[in-house]
C-alpha cells in the first residue's frame, strides 16, 4: 500500500509539473511568428490534442537549441511501443517528450438513462447481465513520445502523398459553397499561393472569421478545399 501511495504521489507530481510546463509554454509564445509556427505544427498533428501538440513543439524546439535534434520542427512523433513495432528505438541520450495521456475506466449500468445507475467496473470485472458498458475519461497521466530524429533502426515507409484534384469543378458548386461560408458569418479570401497561408491549400481563421483558399490550383482542387474548410474541425487548415 505504501508503494502504491508513493507511486501515485510521484505521478501527481509529474502531472502537475507537466501542466505547469504547458502554462509556461503558452506564456512563452508571445510573438506572431512563434504562434504561427506552433499553429502550423499543430495543423499537422490533428490526432493529438492541441495541449499535447504544443508540449511536443516546445520540448522539441528546446532539444534543437541544445543540439540534440537536427531540425527545429518535429516531423513524425510516436510512443515507445509504436517505435518498437516499426523496428526503431530511441537513441542513447535522447529523452522523450512528456505529454498528457488520458486515463479511462469502464462503467456499467442496468439503466443507461439514469445517470446515478452507473458503477465503475474493476480490472477484469465483467458487467452484469443486460448491463450497458461505457468507457469514460477519469483523469490524465504523464506519457512520453519521441520524434523520428531521436530514433534509429529500419527506415520508415514513405506514406502515399495526396495529389491535388485536376480539371474543372461542376458548374455552380463553388458559388454554392461560397454562399454557405458567408452564411456562417465568414469572409472568403483568395490568395495567390500556399506560402500566404503557411503552406496549406486552405485556411480557416476562427479569430478573424475568414476562409482563405489558394488560387494556384485547378478549379476542382479549389472547390474541394472550400468544401473541406466548410466542414473542417476547429483546427481550420486543409
Amino acid at each position: 500500500m505504501r508503494v502504491q501511495t508513493r507511486d501515485l504521489a510521484a505521478r501527481e507530481e509529474k502531472l502537475e509539473a507537466l501542466q505547469q510546463k504547458l502554462t509556461e509554454s503558452v506564456g512563452a509564445l508571445v510573438t506572431g511568428d512563434d504562434w504561427k509556427r506552433a499553429l502550423e505544427f499543430a495543423a499537422k498533428f490533428r490526432s493529438r490534442s492541441f495541449n499535447n501538440t504544443l508540449l511536443i513543439y516546445v520540448q522539441h524546439y528546446a532539444a534543437f537549441q541544445q543540439g540534440r535534434v537536427p531540425e527545429p520542427m518535429p516531423t513524425y512523433v510516436a510512443g515507445f511501443r509504436q517505435w518498437m513495432s516499426l523496428n526503431r528505438a530511441a537513441m542513447k541520450g535522447q529523452s522523450g517528450y512528456a505529454i498528457l495521456a488520458p486515463v479511462t475506466a469502464r462503467f456499467a449500468s442496468p439503466n443507461p438513462a439514469d445517470p446515478d445507475s452507473w458503477h465503475r467496473l474493476g480490472r477484469g470485472e465483467t458487467p452484469g447481465f443486460g448491463e450497458a458498458v461505457r468507457s469514460k475519461l477519469i483523469g490524465l497521466k504523464p506519457a512520453y513520445v519521441w520524434d523520428i530524429s531521436q530514433t534509429d533502426g529500419e527506415p520508415i515507409p514513405e506514406p502515399p502523398r495526396p495529389a491535388l484534384l485536376q480539371g474543372r469543378a461542376p458548374d455552380g458548386l463553388w458559388d454554392g459553397l461560397a454562399d454557405q461560408i458567408t452564411a456562417h458569418g465568414f469572409g472568403l479570401r483568395l490568395v495567390s499561393h500556399a506560402k500566404s497561408i503557411g503552406g496549406a491549400n486552405g485556411l480557416t481563421d476562427y479569430m478573424t472569421r475568414e476562409v482563405s483558399v489558394r488560387m494556384d490550383m485547378d478549379d476542382a482542387a479549389q472547390v474541394k478545399t472550400l468544401a473541406h474548410d466548410l466542414l473542417t474541425a476547429p483546427t481550420g487548415v486543409s
